[in-house]
């Protein structure tokens, strides 16, 4: 790549990152956000959450060994977790970094 081709991407690049950040302000001058915002803002993590655990059990033979053991044990910690501290980023960070250790070293 030249020179004029990295400068050109790389004010490209600028220039979407500003429009990224800026446009959720220009959509939402008032103070009170869309019902549909809200929604999402409300359900979205828990849907995270599904999302993962059926990734998480989606290729499980639970008539073989070790029967799942793994998977069901990291849901359930993973579920422990956020039962007790009440934050879904805590609990699908933690719960996904267990699960992942879980399947590396057991």
């Amino acid at each position: 790549m030249s020179n004029y081709e990295i400068y050109m991407a790389i004010i490209i690049m600028t220039v979407v990152n500003y429009f990224t950040r800026i446009l959720p302000f220009l959509f939402f001058k008032k103070n009170d956000l869309p019902q549909y915002i809200v929604f999402i803002e409300r359900f979205f993590p828990a849907v995270i959450m599904t999302i993962l655990i059926m990734y998480s059990v989606k290729d499980i033979n639970f008539t073989i060994a070790p029967y799942g053991l793994k998977e069901v044990g990291a849901i359930l910690f993973t579920a422990i977790l956020h039962l007790t501290l009440k934050n879904y980023l805590i609990s699908i960070f933690i719960g996904t970094i267990f699960y992942m250790g879980l399947i590396q070293y057991l």
